[in-house]
C-alpha cells in the first residue's frame, strides 16, 4: 500500500510523469541565467557571489509546488479516502514528502552543473553547492509540507505558504551560503543536521495539520 500510495504521489509531482513539477527546475535555470545580466559578466564578481545566487534560487524554486502538495487533496476528500484503507496521515506525509523531495531535490542537483557554468563557479565551489543542495533539499521539502499542510484550509494560504517557508528556511539558506563563503565543509554539517531533523518532525507535524484541516 506504501509504494501504491508513495508512486501515486510521483505521478503527481515528477516533472516527466505530468505532474508539472518541472516548473521549479525551469526557475532555478533562468535566475542562474539572469543573474549575470544584472551583475555584468565579469567572471570573479560572479564566482564570489554564484554560489549564494544558487542557494537563493534553489530556496525561491522551493516554493513554486507548495499549492499542490496538499490542498488540492483535501478538496477530493483523498485523505478521507486513504484513511478508511487503514493509513495514518503520518504515512501518507511521509510519503508525500519523499515524493516531493525527489520532484524536485534531484533536479535541482542537476541543474546546478549547468547553472554553475552559467555563474563561473569553480569546481570546490561546485562541489560545496552539490553537496549543500543534497543536505538542504530534504529540509526545504520537510519545511513545505509542514506549511502546506498548516495553511491548506485558508483561503490565501497560497501565498501564505511562500511568505512563510523563506524565514524559516533562513537557517539552511545561511549555513549552506556560510560554507561557500568560508570554502568549509563544516557548515555543510549544520544543512544535514537541521534537514535530518525537519524530515523527522514533518511528517508528524503535517499529519496533525491534516487531521486539524479535515475537521474544520
Amino acid at each position: 500500500m506504501i509504494g501504491t500510495l508513495l508512486r501515486r504521489d510521483l505521478a503527481k509531482f515528477f516533472p516527466f510523469a505530468g505532474g508539472g513539477a518541472a516548473l521549479p527546475v525551469v526557475f532555478f535555470v533562468a535566475v542562474a541565467m539572469l543573474y549575470p545580466f544584472a551583475v555584468g559578466p565579469d567572471p570573479q564578481t560572479l564566482a564570489r557571489t554564484g554560489g549564494g545566487v544558487v542557494w537563493i534560487a534553489a530556496l525561491l524554486a522551493a516554493v513554486l509546488p507548495l499549492e499542490k502538495l496538499v490542498a488540492q487533496d483535501i478538496e477530493l476528500g483523498t485523505f478521507d479516502q486513504l484513511k478508511l484503507r487503514g493509513l495514518t496521515e503520518e504515512t501518507i506525509m511521509a510519503a508525500r514528502l519523499l515524493a516531493h523531495w525527489l520532484s524536485f531535490g534531484p533536479p535541482l542537483i542537476i541543474a546546478a552543473f549547468p547553472a554553475a557554468a552559467l555563474l563561473a563557479l569553480d569546481n570546490p565551489t561546485l562541489e560545496l553547492v552539490l553537496i549543500g543542495l543534497l543536505a538542504g533539499t530534504p529540509g526545504l521539502a520537510a519545511i513545505g509540507l509542514m506549511i502546506a499542510a498548516l495553511t491548506a484550509s485558508l483561503r490565501s494560504g497560497a501565498a501564505l505558504s511562500g511568505l512563510m517557508l523563506i524565514p524559516l528556511a533562513l537557517p539552511i539558506l545561511i549555513f549552506g551560503a556560510g560554507a561557500l563563503a568560508r570554502q568549509d565543509h563544516a557548515s555543510l554539517g549544520f544543512v544535514a543536521a537541521i534537514s535530518l531533523l525537519l524530515v523527522a518532525i514533518a511528517p508528524f507535524a503535517a499529519g496533525a495539520a491534516i487531521r486539524a484541516a479535515r475537521e474544520v
